[in-house]
């Protein structure tokens, strides 16, 4: 008499979901505060300047910026967030109405 039950699919059919880590956001490419930049195990990569790092290694930027990615050679890579000043978002001033007559 058998003591273990088939392999079937069914008893197999276990498997975990993937945890979506890697870089989020890239090199360039403008972010507001509180952006996740990357998700990651371990620091693979740093924080550098107005980049913060979370309970699970994830980093994030703590202002409105642009993404500058670093490899500082032995030191390791950073990620920093660059203040950046759009003109092109901020509004024009109109200039005053003149009388038509």
């Amino acid at each position: 008499m058998a003591h273990k039950k088939g392999g079937g699919s069914s008893t197999n059919g276990r498997d975990s979901q993937g945890q979506r880590l890697g870089v989020k956001r890239f090199g360039g490419q403008v972010v507001t505060g509180g952006s996740i930049l990357i998700r990651q195990r371990g620091t693979r990569y740093k924080a550098g300047k107005n980049v913060g790092r979370a309970k699970d290694d994830s980093l994030f930027a703590l202002i409105n910026g642009v993404v500058r990615f670093e490899d500082k050679g032995q030191l390791g890579k950073y990620i920093s967030v660059l203040f950046f000043l759009n003109d092109a978002a901020t509004p024009e001033k109109k200039p005053a109405a003149t009388a038509a007559n």
